[in-house]
Formats: C-alpha cells, structure tokens, sequence
C-alpha cells in the first residue's frame, strides 16, 4: 500500500487558489444575508437595479429561485411562503410576487432576470458595475439595436438626404457637360 501522504502533496502546490466571490461583511454570514434580503426586496420592488457585478450576480439565483419556487407551489405553500418571507423584507411586496411576477412568468421557459454588464464611471474607484432587472418590467430597454440596421429612422432620412444630395450634383454636372 503505497499510498501518498495528501497533507504532504497539497502544502506544496504553487497555485493560489482564489475562492469566486469574496464578500466582505463586518457583521458575518448574518450580514451578508441582510445585505442579499435587502436587494432582493429592492428588485421585485423597482424591477431593474445598478450594482456591482459579483451582487448582481449572486442576487440573481436568489430571486430567480424564489420566482420559480413561488410558481411552482404557489402563495398556498408553506415552505414558499416562509421562503418569500424570509428574503422580502417589506411584506406587501409578498403580494406583488404572487399576483403580479407569478402570472408574468407562468409561461417561460428560460430565466427571469437579466444581466447586463454596465460601463465603469471613469475617475473613481474600478469595480465592475451592472444592471440588474426583472425580464418584461415597464422600463425601456437597456441593450442597444443594432445602429447599422436599414429601416431605422435616422438611416431612412440619411438615405433620403444622399439621394437627394447626389441628384443635386448629378443635375450640376449636367448642366455644366450643356454649356
């Protein structure tokens, strides 16, 4: 039985392993909750939020689990509702989650929240920022169309304003090829 020792093995390893999220709180694992609790209430309350992008990010399974638990069980459920009560903090938003994101949901298929990376604000401190938002809310869209596509306005009028420009010029030069 030539087994190695694996205390030996793994002291010498020369890679760092860095754990994914590092979320730093003063109060603990208590306080991290709190802090989650916090922005899960303020997303099923505003439905889109800023924020940086390692919360965003963990917030996100948090509520998509809760909206997928809550249609699944529904608001007669006891578990689901002590879970909607643990992580909602203001308890009118229960409502919200059962009357207005239940039924908004009931049909998809993929997940309910969106991510979007969101540029930095240059002269501060770096950190990745995001949006964070709750897919068919009431706010305009935040990813940008495509700016070359044909049937947009602005490049409808700028078609027109070349023709235009070019049958100018080409009664210009046709005039001048006359004389």
């Amino acid at each position: 039985m030539n087994q190695a020792n694996i205390e030996n093995l793994v002291n010498k390893l020369r890679y760092n392993v860095k754990p994914r999220r590092k979320f730093r709180n003063p109060d603990g694992p208590e306080g991290r909750l709190r802090k989650f609790q916090k922005t899960l209430t303020a997303l099923i309350k505003y439905e889109r939020l800023e924020l940086n992008y390692p919360r965003a990010d963990e917030t996100r399974g948090y509520i998509d689990q809760l909206i997928f638990e809550a249609i699944r069980h529904g608001p007669t459920h006891k578990e689901t509702m002590d879970l909607a009560n643990f992580w909602i903090l203001e308890k009118q938003l229960v409502h919200k989650l059962f009357k207005v994101l239940v039924p908004r949901y009931q049909n998809y298929t993929t997940s309910f929240t969106k991510l979007h990376k969101a540029p930095n604000i240059y002269p501060t401190i770096y950190y990745d920022r995001s949006i964070l938002e709750l897919k068919g809310n009431i706010y305009p869209s935040v990813e940008q169309c495509n700016p070359y596509e044909k049937n947009l306005l602005h490049n409808l009028l700028l078609d027109a304003a070349k023709k235009e420009f070019r049958m100018k010029k080409y009664k210009e030069i046709a005039d001048n090829v006359k004389q």
